[in-house]
């Protein structure tokens, strides 16, 4: 009988590969305190709940858990937990900072009072346009606003719905370490007129991206 796989050459065509078959899901990973201390602190970037949950094959409860048994237990030390929205990191201790800037080799840049007049327009009013800042201060902020996200205490969080689409901006994760803070509810509370003032402006809705077309 002749070999189907045999061309009219005499040569043999390569057998048949066996269809790929679909990646198993990956077991669960008991997510322990000290399991989840070491996955943030070899992570270049903040982490979500739901990337965390994934990694683990754990449920949004069990990562909340041990997000709150994680930053308890990390009070008192050179480590600090904080999160911002549904974003968490690991950060050096504020008190720990000059030790560290030492060790690296640059001391914090000093704010100059215009930068921090608009970090605290940000910080208290985000997410907030360059025009709803530039109201509230009464001058052109733009230079300011763009050397705060240079150094990464301003982040752009989108685009408003507003005509136009300008974008908005809210305070980074940078900021949050720089002044020793887990997270914005640590602010402190700021005056009666000064609240009114912010309330005016900013609050704005970040839009939703169109979706692309595939």
């Amino acid at each position: 009988m002749t070999d189907p796989r045999e061309r009219a050459d005499g040569s043999r065509s390569p057998d048949p590969q066996p269809d790929p078959q679909p990646d198993a899901p990956s077991a669960p990973i008991e997510l322990t305190e000290a399991a989840l201390e070491a996955l943030l602190f070899v992570a270049e970037r903040p982490l979500t709940r739901r990337e965390i949950a994934a990694l683990a094959g754990a449920d949004r409860t069990t990562v909340d858990a041990r997000l709150g048994d994680l930053e308890v237990a990390l009070r008192g030390r050179g480590l600090r937990l904080v999160m911002s929205g549904d974003r968490v990191e690991l950060v050096t201790a504020p008190d720990a900072g000059p030790l560290v800037a030492r060790y690296v080799g640059a001391d914090a840049v000093r704010l100059s009072p215009a930068s921090l007049e608009t970090l605290a327009i940000v910080a208290y009013r985000q997410p907030v346009t360059r025009a709803a800042i530039e109201r509230i201060r009464g001058v052109d902020s733009d230079y300011t606003i763009r050397t705060l996200v240079h150094r990464r205490l301003v982040v752009e969080l989108g685009r408003s719905e507003r005509p136009g689409r300008p974008y908005l901006y809210g305070t980074g994760f940078e900021f949050l370490e720089r002044f020793g803070l887990t997270s914005l509810e640590e602010l402190p509370a700021v005056e009666v007129d000064v609240a009114a003032r912010l309330a005016e402006e900013g609050g704005e809705v970040v839009a939703d991206e169109p979706a692309l077309s595939g």
